[in-house]
Protein backbone atom coordinates (compact mmCIF):
# COMPACT_ATOMS: atom_id res chain seq x y z
CA UNK A 1 0.00 0.00 0.00
CA UNK A 2 1.58 3.32 -1.05
CA UNK A 3 2.22 5.75 1.78
CA UNK A 4 0.45 9.09 1.76
CA UNK A 5 2.68 12.15 1.37
CA UNK A 6 3.14 14.14 4.54
CA UNK A 7 2.11 17.79 4.57
CA UNK A 8 5.01 20.24 4.49
CA UNK A 9 6.33 21.40 7.83
CA UNK A 10 5.18 24.85 8.89
CA UNK A 11 7.60 27.73 8.49
CA UNK A 12 8.00 29.24 11.94
CA UNK A 13 8.77 32.89 12.48
CA UNK A 14 12.21 33.42 14.01
CA UNK A 15 12.48 34.40 17.66
CA UNK A 16 14.53 37.44 16.71
CA UNK A 17 11.69 39.23 14.88
CA UNK A 18 11.94 42.97 15.68
CA UNK A 19 9.50 44.30 18.28
CA UNK A 20 7.62 46.62 15.84
CA UNK A 21 6.68 43.60 13.71
CA UNK A 22 5.51 41.69 16.79
CA UNK A 23 3.43 44.72 17.72
CA UNK A 24 1.89 44.81 14.25
CA UNK A 25 0.98 41.12 14.45
CA UNK A 26 -0.61 41.70 17.87
CA UNK A 27 -2.68 44.59 16.45
CA UNK A 28 -4.02 42.37 13.65
CA UNK A 29 -4.80 39.58 16.14
CA UNK A 30 -6.63 42.08 18.37
CA UNK A 31 -8.70 43.27 15.42
CA UNK A 32 -9.57 39.69 14.42
CA UNK A 33 -10.73 38.64 17.90
CA UNK A 34 -12.58 41.87 18.65
CA UNK A 35 -16.01 40.63 17.53
CA UNK A 36 -15.93 37.32 19.48
CA UNK A 37 -14.43 39.19 22.45
CA UNK A 38 -17.36 41.62 22.47
CA UNK A 39 -19.83 38.73 22.40
CA UNK A 40 -18.03 36.88 25.21
CA UNK A 41 -17.95 39.99 27.41
CA UNK A 42 -21.70 40.49 26.95
CA UNK A 43 -22.47 36.84 27.76
CA UNK A 44 -20.20 36.96 30.81
CA UNK A 45 -22.07 40.01 32.05
CA UNK A 46 -25.27 37.97 31.91
CA UNK A 47 -23.69 35.30 34.11
CA UNK A 48 -21.41 37.04 36.62
CA UNK A 49 -23.80 38.77 38.99
CA UNK A 50 -27.15 40.48 39.41
CA UNK A 51 -25.54 43.89 38.88
CA UNK A 52 -23.75 42.99 35.65
CA UNK A 53 -26.84 41.14 34.42
CA UNK A 54 -28.94 44.25 35.01
CA UNK A 55 -26.40 46.42 33.17
CA UNK A 56 -26.39 43.96 30.25
CA UNK A 57 -30.19 43.91 30.02
CA UNK A 58 -30.42 47.70 30.17
CA UNK A 59 -27.78 47.86 27.43
CA UNK A 60 -29.78 45.32 25.38
CA UNK A 61 -32.92 47.47 25.65
CA UNK A 62 -30.86 50.49 24.59
CA UNK A 63 -29.56 48.63 21.53
CA UNK A 64 -33.05 47.54 20.55
CA UNK A 65 -34.24 51.14 20.26
CA UNK A 66 -31.03 52.82 19.12
CA UNK A 67 -30.78 53.72 15.41
CA UNK A 68 -27.37 55.36 15.38
CA UNK A 69 -26.35 53.25 12.38
CA UNK A 70 -29.14 54.92 10.36
CA UNK A 71 -28.39 58.48 11.45
CA UNK A 72 -24.79 58.97 10.39
CA UNK A 73 -22.86 57.12 13.15
CA UNK A 74 -21.18 58.79 16.17
CA UNK A 75 -17.67 59.75 15.17
CA UNK A 76 -15.11 59.94 18.01
CA UNK A 77 -11.75 61.22 16.83
CA UNK A 78 -9.53 59.83 19.59
CA UNK A 79 -10.80 56.30 18.94
CA UNK A 80 -10.15 56.65 15.20
CA UNK A 81 -6.63 57.91 15.97
CA UNK A 82 -5.45 55.12 18.29
CA UNK A 83 -1.95 53.73 17.67
CA UNK A 84 -3.38 50.23 17.27
CA UNK A 85 -4.79 51.22 13.87
CA UNK A 86 -1.36 52.48 12.77
CA UNK A 87 0.17 49.16 13.79
CA UNK A 88 -2.62 47.37 11.88
CA UNK A 89 -1.84 49.51 8.82
CA UNK A 90 1.89 48.82 8.99
CA UNK A 91 1.43 45.04 9.17
CA UNK A 92 0.57 44.82 5.44
CA UNK A 93 1.16 47.83 4.86
CA UNK A 94 -2.00 49.69 3.77
CA UNK A 95 -1.77 53.08 2.04
CA UNK A 96 -4.17 55.60 0.51
CA UNK A 97 -3.76 57.61 -2.70
CA UNK A 98 -6.03 59.99 -4.57
CA UNK A 99 -6.28 60.86 -8.25
CA UNK A 100 -7.92 64.21 -7.58
CA UNK A 101 -8.72 66.62 -4.77
CA UNK A 102 -12.43 66.59 -3.96
CA UNK A 103 -14.49 69.72 -3.45
CA UNK A 104 -15.63 69.71 0.21
CA UNK A 105 -18.78 71.64 -0.72
CA UNK A 106 -20.11 68.57 -2.55
CA UNK A 107 -21.30 65.15 -1.40
CA UNK A 108 -19.86 61.88 -2.68
CA UNK A 109 -20.62 58.18 -2.95
CA UNK A 110 -17.37 56.23 -3.05
CA UNK A 111 -17.59 52.77 -4.61
CA UNK A 112 -14.97 50.41 -3.15
CA UNK A 113 -13.63 47.46 -5.18
CA UNK A 114 -12.88 44.62 -4.74
CA UNK A 115 -14.64 43.41 -1.58
CA UNK A 116 -11.90 40.94 -0.69
CA UNK A 117 -12.50 38.69 2.30
CA UNK A 118 -13.23 41.40 4.89
CA UNK A 119 -12.45 44.72 3.11
CA UNK A 120 -9.43 45.45 5.27
CA UNK A 121 -8.30 48.33 3.07
CA UNK A 122 -11.64 50.12 3.43
CA UNK A 123 -11.72 49.69 7.20
CA UNK A 124 -8.16 50.87 7.78
CA UNK A 125 -8.13 53.79 5.35
CA UNK A 126 -11.66 55.14 5.93
CA UNK A 127 -12.86 54.04 9.39
CA UNK A 128 -9.62 55.08 11.11
CA UNK A 129 -7.07 57.87 10.76
CA UNK A 130 -4.23 55.40 10.13
CA UNK A 131 -3.95 56.62 6.51
CA UNK A 132 -4.72 60.27 7.36
CA UNK A 133 -8.05 60.28 5.55
CA UNK A 134 -8.96 63.64 7.11
CA UNK A 135 -5.81 65.19 5.64
CA UNK A 136 -6.15 63.46 2.28
CA UNK A 137 -9.73 64.75 1.89
CA UNK A 138 -10.07 67.81 4.16
CA UNK A 139 -13.66 68.89 4.70
CA UNK A 140 -15.16 65.49 3.86
CA UNK A 141 -16.90 63.31 6.45
CA UNK A 142 -16.92 59.86 4.85
CA UNK A 143 -18.98 57.14 6.52
CA UNK A 144 -17.86 53.62 5.70
CA UNK A 145 -21.00 51.49 5.27
CA UNK A 146 -21.39 47.89 6.37
CA UNK A 147 -24.08 45.25 6.83
CA UNK A 148 -26.95 46.13 9.17
CA UNK A 149 -26.37 42.81 10.97
CA UNK A 150 -23.05 44.10 12.34
CA UNK A 151 -25.03 46.51 14.50
CA UNK A 152 -26.75 43.64 16.28
CA UNK A 153 -23.49 42.53 17.91
CA UNK A 154 -23.17 43.96 21.43
CA UNK A 155 -20.36 46.47 21.99
CA UNK A 156 -18.95 45.85 18.48
CA UNK A 157 -21.83 47.96 17.14
CA UNK A 158 -20.76 50.85 19.36
CA UNK A 159 -17.12 50.57 18.27
CA UNK A 160 -18.27 50.76 14.66
CA UNK A 161 -20.45 53.80 15.33
CA UNK A 162 -17.60 55.59 17.12
CA UNK A 163 -15.33 54.81 14.14
CA UNK A 164 -17.86 56.58 11.88
CA UNK A 165 -19.18 53.37 10.35
CA UNK A 166 -22.88 53.31 9.45
CA UNK A 167 -25.38 50.88 7.95
CA UNK A 168 -25.42 50.16 4.22
CA UNK A 169 -29.21 50.29 4.36
CA UNK A 170 -30.85 52.79 1.98
CA UNK A 171 -32.31 54.81 4.86
CA UNK A 172 -28.82 55.34 6.26
CA UNK A 173 -27.44 56.59 2.94
CA UNK A 174 -30.40 58.93 2.39
CA UNK A 175 -29.95 60.35 5.88
CA UNK A 176 -26.26 61.11 5.34
CA UNK A 177 -26.81 62.72 1.93
CA UNK A 178 -29.99 64.70 2.46
CA UNK A 179 -31.18 65.01 6.07
CA UNK A 180 -31.90 68.60 7.24
CA UNK A 181 -28.75 68.61 9.39
CA UNK A 182 -26.54 67.22 6.62
CA UNK A 183 -23.42 69.27 6.00
CA UNK A 184 -21.45 69.88 2.79
CA UNK A 185 -18.87 67.12 2.46
CA UNK A 186 -21.06 64.45 4.09
CA UNK A 187 -20.31 61.33 2.04
CA UNK A 188 -20.44 57.53 2.13
CA UNK A 189 -18.30 54.64 0.97
CA UNK A 190 -20.06 51.50 -0.24
CA UNK A 191 -18.34 48.15 -0.79
CA UNK A 192 -20.49 47.50 -3.83
CA UNK A 193 -19.76 43.85 -4.62
CA UNK A 194 -20.97 42.53 -1.27
CA UNK A 195 -21.19 38.83 -0.49
CA UNK A 196 -21.23 37.82 -4.16
CA UNK A 197 -17.88 39.53 -4.72
CA UNK A 198 -16.34 38.09 -1.54
CA UNK A 199 -16.78 34.64 -3.06
CA UNK A 200 -14.64 35.75 -6.02
CA UNK A 201 -11.77 36.91 -3.78
CA UNK A 202 -8.93 34.64 -4.86
CA UNK A 203 -5.31 35.86 -4.51
CA UNK A 204 -3.81 37.72 -7.47
CA UNK A 205 -7.16 37.92 -9.27
CA UNK A 206 -9.46 40.92 -9.66
CA UNK A 207 -13.03 39.84 -10.26
CA UNK A 208 -15.68 42.36 -9.24
CA UNK A 209 -19.49 42.23 -9.30
CA UNK A 210 -20.73 45.52 -10.74
CA UNK A 211 -22.88 45.17 -13.87
CA UNK A 212 -26.02 44.41 -11.85
CA UNK A 213 -25.39 47.18 -9.32
CA UNK A 214 -27.55 50.19 -10.19
CA UNK A 215 -28.97 51.19 -6.81
CA UNK A 216 -25.99 53.35 -5.81
CA UNK A 217 -26.26 55.21 -9.13
CA UNK A 218 -29.94 55.90 -8.53
CA UNK A 219 -29.09 57.30 -5.11
CA UNK A 220 -26.40 59.53 -6.64
CA UNK A 221 -28.85 60.92 -9.22
CA UNK A 222 -31.60 61.34 -6.62
CA UNK A 223 -29.40 63.43 -4.32
CA UNK A 224 -26.99 64.98 -6.82
CA UNK A 225 -23.98 63.24 -5.26
CA UNK A 226 -20.80 62.63 -7.24
CA UNK A 227 -19.52 59.07 -7.69
CA UNK A 228 -15.90 58.20 -6.91
CA UNK A 229 -14.66 54.80 -8.19
CA UNK A 230 -12.11 53.39 -5.74
CA UNK A 231 -9.86 50.39 -6.25
CA UNK A 232 -7.92 48.59 -3.52
CA UNK A 233 -4.91 47.04 -5.22
CA UNK A 234 -3.97 43.89 -3.27
CA UNK A 235 -7.21 43.55 -1.27
CA UNK A 236 -7.79 40.06 -2.66
CA UNK A 237 -4.23 38.93 -1.93
CA UNK A 238 -4.06 39.01 1.88
CA UNK A 239 -5.88 35.68 2.38
CA UNK A 240 -6.20 32.41 0.49
CA UNK A 241 -9.68 31.04 -0.09
CA UNK A 242 -10.73 27.42 -0.54
CA UNK A 243 -11.17 26.92 -4.30
CA UNK A 244 -14.81 27.63 -5.15
CA UNK A 245 -15.25 27.87 -8.92
CA UNK A 246 -18.77 28.51 -10.15
CA UNK A 247 -20.74 25.29 -10.20
CA UNK A 248 -18.61 23.60 -7.53
CA UNK A 249 -20.16 22.13 -4.38
CA UNK A 250 -18.46 24.82 -2.30
CA UNK A 251 -19.96 27.62 -4.40
CA UNK A 252 -23.39 25.96 -4.37
CA UNK A 253 -23.25 25.82 -0.57
CA UNK A 254 -22.16 29.46 -0.38
CA UNK A 255 -24.94 30.57 -2.73
CA UNK A 256 -27.54 28.60 -0.78
CA UNK A 257 -26.36 30.19 2.48
CA UNK A 258 -26.36 33.67 0.94
CA UNK A 259 -29.93 33.22 -0.25
CA UNK A 260 -31.16 32.99 3.36
CA UNK A 261 -28.62 35.34 4.99
CA UNK A 262 -27.07 38.71 4.19
CA UNK A 263 -23.58 37.28 3.77
CA UNK A 264 -21.79 34.22 2.44
CA UNK A 265 -19.53 31.90 4.46
CA UNK A 266 -16.12 32.56 2.91
CA UNK A 267 -13.71 29.69 3.66
CA UNK A 268 -10.43 31.54 3.99
CA UNK A 269 -7.02 30.79 5.49
CA UNK A 270 -3.66 32.48 5.73
CA UNK A 271 -0.69 32.54 8.09
CA UNK A 272 -0.52 31.97 11.84
CA UNK A 273 0.71 34.04 14.75
CA UNK A 274 4.02 32.20 14.91
CA UNK A 275 4.06 30.56 11.47
CA UNK A 276 4.06 31.91 7.95
CA UNK A 277 1.81 29.33 6.27
CA UNK A 278 -0.84 27.84 8.62
CA UNK A 279 -3.60 29.85 10.29
CA UNK A 280 -6.31 32.45 9.70
CA UNK A 281 -4.19 35.58 10.09
CA UNK A 282 -3.76 37.59 6.88
CA UNK A 283 -0.49 37.59 4.96
CA UNK A 284 1.83 40.58 5.00
CA UNK A 285 0.93 41.79 1.51
CA UNK A 286 0.52 45.43 0.57
CA UNK A 287 -2.90 47.01 -0.04
CA UNK A 288 -3.02 50.36 -1.83
CA UNK A 289 -6.40 52.09 -1.87
CA UNK A 290 -6.65 54.54 -4.78
CA UNK A 291 -9.62 56.89 -5.25
CA UNK A 292 -10.34 57.84 -8.84
CA UNK A 293 -11.69 60.89 -10.64
CA UNK A 294 -15.14 62.01 -9.45
CA UNK A 295 -18.12 61.54 -11.75
CA UNK A 296 -20.59 64.39 -11.26
CA UNK A 297 -24.24 63.35 -11.28
CA UNK A 298 -27.08 65.85 -11.82
CA UNK A 299 -29.93 65.84 -9.31
CA UNK A 300 -32.94 64.40 -11.14
CA UNK A 301 -36.55 64.24 -10.03
CA UNK A 302 -37.36 61.53 -12.58
CA UNK A 303 -34.76 58.85 -13.27
CA UNK A 304 -35.04 56.56 -16.28
CA UNK A 305 -33.22 53.32 -16.95
CA UNK A 306 -31.25 55.04 -19.70
CA UNK A 307 -30.01 57.58 -17.10
CA UNK A 308 -28.78 54.73 -14.90
CA UNK A 309 -27.08 52.91 -17.78
CA UNK A 310 -25.37 56.09 -18.99
CA UNK A 311 -23.87 56.85 -15.58
CA UNK A 312 -22.94 53.20 -15.07
CA UNK A 313 -20.93 53.26 -18.30
CA UNK A 314 -19.03 56.33 -17.07
CA UNK A 315 -18.41 54.69 -13.70
CA UNK A 316 -17.12 51.45 -15.21
CA UNK A 317 -14.91 53.39 -17.63
CA UNK A 318 -13.48 55.42 -14.74
CA UNK A 319 -12.83 52.31 -12.67
CA UNK A 320 -11.18 50.53 -15.62
CA UNK A 321 -8.95 53.54 -16.32
CA UNK A 322 -7.92 53.66 -12.66
CA UNK A 323 -7.05 49.95 -12.68
CA UNK A 324 -5.12 50.18 -15.96
CA UNK A 325 -3.08 53.13 -14.71
CA UNK A 326 -1.75 51.37 -11.60
CA UNK A 327 -1.95 47.63 -12.33
CA UNK A 328 1.69 47.20 -13.39
CA UNK A 329 3.01 49.18 -10.44
CA UNK A 330 0.76 47.79 -7.70
CA UNK A 331 -0.18 44.32 -9.01
CA UNK A 332 2.99 42.96 -10.62
CA UNK A 333 2.17 39.35 -9.60
CA UNK A 334 -1.44 39.34 -10.85
CA UNK A 335 -2.70 36.18 -12.57
CA UNK A 336 -5.39 38.00 -14.53
CA UNK A 337 -6.56 41.52 -15.20
CA UNK A 338 -9.76 43.16 -14.04
CA UNK A 339 -12.91 41.13 -14.76
CA UNK A 340 -16.22 42.94 -14.31
CA UNK A 341 -19.13 40.56 -13.75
Amino acid sequence: MPSLPLPPMPKFAPISVPFPRRRQTTAVLFWMILVPLCIIVFLEMLLISYITRTIALVYFLYVMQDKGQETGARRIEWLRSLSVWIWLRDFFPISLRKEAALDPSKRYIFGYHPHGIISLGAFTSIATEACDISKVFPGLNIRLLTLESNFNIPFWRDILLFLNVASADKRSIVHVLSNPKSQPGDSVMLVLGGAAEAMEAQPYTNRIVLKSRLGFIKLALTHGASLVPTFAFGENDVWDQVPNPRGSYVRQFQNAFKSVASFSPVLFHGRGIFTYDYGIMPYRRAITVVTGMPIDCPKLDTITESDLVEVQKKYIAGLQALYDKYKDELLPSRKEDLVIL
